[in-house]
């Protein structure tokens, strides 16, 4: 079959990459540049491609076109395939085609990277021969593509991925949370993005299972209108008391682990339980409990300097995520937020900004928002990292806690929130050299 390719990412090639080896005549154009590194794969396996341009007349001779998770479905192209009834799938959609290993997903508006980091960890601290891929490390096909393969994967998926999907179908689905976001790709309709994160449990039969937090309005608001087929199985703060995690029966010790705060024990909750159902023993999920450690950009404490600790949440690019980071801290916190606004209602916040901020350092192009919303609070501006963390330093107390989660994206200053975190790290090291504690 021929087979067109839209946008050369990491999803892109991993999807040329795994169609060649099943045989298809593929072909890949990305309307933009494509990384060399990118093309050498291409050329070393004999996939044709383009950049700078679609070319109409030979992508429309595709039996079925993959499209990036990053090109909406309502562009020009997109819609003209449809029009043409050439399938437009997503790069999940077809390595969901080439492999029978057992699944999870996991999909939310946050949390996503830490729960799918952390239920790989604790299946492969349990002896399972378990891999990891999706929106996380390496695309699904590419994965698939390789030689090694696995019995069990560990898949994060977006809305966006998901949005692509006919038949792929996980053993378990997680639901971890639904809140505001994105919501300019779903026309600015919360109930368009509720329905694609649902996707994820659209094809699932009663053998399967749809793990969801019940504590979550918009989900629980979903499913009170909405049946489905697999067996449900609800997460619920309640399950955490203290510093310990009840699932299945068992309890899990929290005070060595590195995951701090509600929201990351409700990702405990979710990882502990999808690896229970699979047969996980409780004394290995302790262990990967107790040696886990999260990824880059999440609730990463970076150093303790003159007695203030400086904390990189720079991940944390919606309001329900720093919701989440403040509820957190247990002391004073000199708030670094800001960028570029994804009309976000900071209302959530206000009484955790009035109990725990001491101040806001707004960081971005564009303040004006943050500013006139937390007018009651101690603010100042910054443009830079640097400049971010040298005011929070001299707003700060011995005791405070300095915490980068800005609730908005980072495009107006940085090329993502990656480089923001690093920025804000490097700042942060240059402070402390020889005295860090």
């Amino acid at each position: 079959m021929k087979l067109t390719i839209l946008g050369a990412g990491e999803s892109g090639i991993g999807a040329a990459l795994l169609a060649k080896k099943h045989g298809h005549d593929v072909f890949v154009s990305d309307r933009g540049a494509i990384k060399e590194a990118f093309k050498r794969e291409l050329e070393s396996h004999g996939v044709a491609y383009e950049e700078q341009q679609h070319s109409w007349e030979r992508i429309s001779q595709a039996g079925e076109v993959v499209k990036s998770p990053g090109i909406p479905d309502h562009v020009p192209i997109i819609k003209e395939l449809v029009s043409k009834g050439i399938p437009v799938i997503s790069e999940i959609e077809f390595a969901g085609r080439y492999t029978m290993a057992k699944l999870i997903g996991i999909t939310g508006s946050n949390g996503k990277t830490t729960t799918t980091r952390l239920a790989h960890h604790l299946l492969t601290e349990a002896g399972f021969d378990t891999g990891m891929a999706g929106n996380v490390g390496k695309s699904f096909a590419r994965s698939l593509s390789e030689d090694k393969k696995h019995a069990y994967y560990v898949l994060e998926l977006s809305s966006f991925q998901l949005d692509g999907i006919r038949d792929f179908r996980p053993d378990i689905a997680l639901l971890l949370n639904i809140t505001p976001d994105h919501l300019d790709r779903y026309e600015y309709q919360m109930e368009n993005y509720i329905r694609s994160k649902f996707r994820i449990a659209m094809n699932q039969q009663p053998e399967d299972v749809f793990l969801y937090n019940a504590d979550d309005e918009n989900i629980g608001g979903y499913m009170r209108t909405h049946r489905l087929r697999p067996r449900l199985h609800p997460i619920s703060g309640s399950m955490a008391e203290d510093n310990q995690l009840h699932v299945g029966g068992s309890a899990f010790d929290m005070r060595e682990s590195s995951l701090r705060g509600r929201h990351n024990f409700m990702n405990a909750l979710f990882a502990l339980s999808a690896a229970k159902l699979w047969g996980a023993e409780d004394e290995a999920l302790q262990r990967g409990l107790n040696t886990f450690v999260n990824v880059a950009h999440r609730m990463e404490r970076v150093a303790f300097i003159d007695g203030v600790e400086y904390i990189n949440d720079s991940k944390a690019t919606n309001v329900d995520a720093v919701f989440f980071a403040l509820d957190a801290m247990d002391k004073p916190v000199v708030w670094i937020a800001g960028g570029q606004d994804k009309g976000n209602d900071y209302g959530p916040l206000m009484e955790l900004v009035k109990t725990k901020v001491r101040a806001l350092v707004c960081l971005g192009v564009d303040n004006r928002k943050l500013l006139d919303t937390f007018s009651g609070i101690t603010a100042a501006e910054a443009r830079s990292a640097e400049e971010a963390v040298a005011k929070a330093s001299r707003l700060a107390r011995p005791g405070d806690a300095v915490l980068l989660s800005p609730a908005c994206a980072s495009f107006d200053l940085f090329k993502n929130y990656e480089d923001r975190g690093e920025q804000f790290k490097e700042a942060v090291l240059r402070r402390s050299r020889g005295n860090i504690n």
